[in-house]
């Protein structure tokens, strides 16, 4: 069979793909530096001929022109999002785009029985011999909408590494494709202050030999990487494959070989980074990007003995109610893995679940441990679930204990301006 015969059939230049977009449609984007550069950026062309499309993403990393012209209705685009980055959290605070709750591995499988996808639109690499093409940096939702959408259209662009896992798309499987060939999205890793250096060395005396872990992307992870060189034969589950893992491959620290599921192999669902990181993950047999349904799954997870889970947090109550993704009513980021990843690792045989985080900000005027959440606060992870709770103060370990015992280990590693204030208010709450 000649599949670059197949291929030129189904190649469209960006006015022909735009043309396949109607009003009323569901458009789901991939995620992050998978987004479809060229389609995004040419989306607000058709702004005069459409209404009411909905763009479904999910961690968008660009500014995009289309953003002018979406509002809640009677407007040519919808913005609905997972997890709302920058972009999508400025459409956000104007009103004009709305977050979908949801636990990430759960998120293809609920928006398909919530509503039909008429699209789905995601970045491969160019087709092999054999009719292939990678989906290379995200399937975290994309190849599950992919299967089920109406139509499937991929931007083709070389510069895309080709990652091993399950990542294939064959083009018997695809509607349209256009070739676009952008510069990737490249996001820097974030230098740890002095206060997360604290936090990160707290953390790596927590973590075995031989665990597994899941690192976040941000300084705390980042600081976390420095503290762990002495660390032997640790393996990665991870939802997002980051640069900080990198540096431990290198350094000898991660080796997967006493991983209890995927031995010898890094698994994520999604890679963001720099170009180093997509240059490591090329044709690297040892790096597989799978489903986030799989990758995700707190069951899965917890078939990894000594996994480690490291989230952060924006607030938490002296009771440990986690709250990572607003600020009071005020959606700022998304539930994201956090909770799978979360209880994956409590369930694991020997594993920690670690939820870490300054002890204030805006200069220690604000403490992020506080008697109850902000009114209206969505709690992320709920105090059932918690174990570990990490500030530069120290580590709380709550797993386990009563109320009393928690709001004591809350206010001792809360920041010291303000552990006299907890104490009052923990004694009107009858906590203590």
């Amino acid at each position: 069979m000649n599949y670059k015969e197949i291929y030129n059939q189904k190649l469209l230049d960006i006015e022909g793909v735009l043309s396949k977009i109607e009003s009323g449609d569901s458009l789901v984007v991939g995620m992050a530096a998978a987004e479809p550069v060229g389609l995004l950026s040419n989306l607000h062309l058709i702004k005069d001929s459409v209404q009411d499309v909905t763009v479904v993403s999910c961690l968008l990393l660009m500014e995009y022109e289309y953003y002018k012209h979406v509002d809640k209705e009677h407007s040519p685009f919808r913005s609905e999002t997972w997890y709302l980055g920058n972009y999508e959290r400025a459409l956000f605070k104007e009103g004009k785009a709305t977050y979908i709750p949801n636990n990430l591995h759960m998120a293809a499988t609920d928006l398909m029985q919530a509503r039909r996808v008429n699209i789905y639109c995601g970045s491969a690499t160019p087709m092999d011999n054999k009719g292939c093409m990678s989906l290379a940096l995200g399937n975290v939702y994309e190849k599950d909408i992919l299967e089920h959408a109406d139509m499937v259209i991929l931007e083709i662009n070389e510069n895309l590494p080709r990652t091993h896992g399950d990542t294939v798309v064959h083009i018997n499987d695809v509607d349209f494709l256009y070739e676009y060939n952008a510069p990737l999205i490249e996001v820097p890793s974030a230098e740890a202050s002095e206060v997360e250096k604290k936090i990160g060395e707290f953390i790596a005396d927590l973590i075995e030999n031989g665990s597994t872990i899941q690192l976040g992307i941000g300084g705390i992870p980042n600081a976390i990487a420095q503290f762990l060189t002495d660390k032997k034969e640790l393996g990665v589950h991870t939802e997002l494959m980051t640069e900080g893992i990198v540096d431990l491959i290198e350094a000898g620290v991660i080796t997967n070989s006493q991983k209890s599921l995927w031995k010898d192999k890094c698994i994520a669902s999604f890679v963001m980074g720099t170009q180093r990181l997509y240059d490591f993950v090329d044709n690297n047999l040892a790096v597989e990007v799978h489903r986030g349904r799989i990758v995700n799954d707190p069951y899965i997870v917890a078939k990894n003995k000594k996994m480690v889970s490291i989230n952060t947090a924006l607030s938490v109550d002296l009771t440990g109610q986690v709250c990572s993704e607003a600020f009071g009513h005020q959606q700022y980021t998304g539930t994201g893995g956090q909770l799978d990843m979360h209880r994956g690792a409590i369930m694991s045989e020997g594993g920690k679940a670690i939820i870490a985080m300054r002890s204030s900000v805006k200069n220690d005027t604000i403490s992020t441990i506080v008697p109850t959440l902000a009114q209206g606060s969505f709690v992320t992870i709920p105090r059932h679930d918690v174990d570990y709770i990490i500030t530069e103060y120290g580590v709380a370990h709550l797993r386990g204990r009563s109320l009393r015992e928690r709001t004591l280990e809350m206010i001792r590693i809360a920041h010291p301006n303000f552990r006299d204030y907890l104490k009052t208010e923990a004694e009107k709450l009858g906590f203590i």
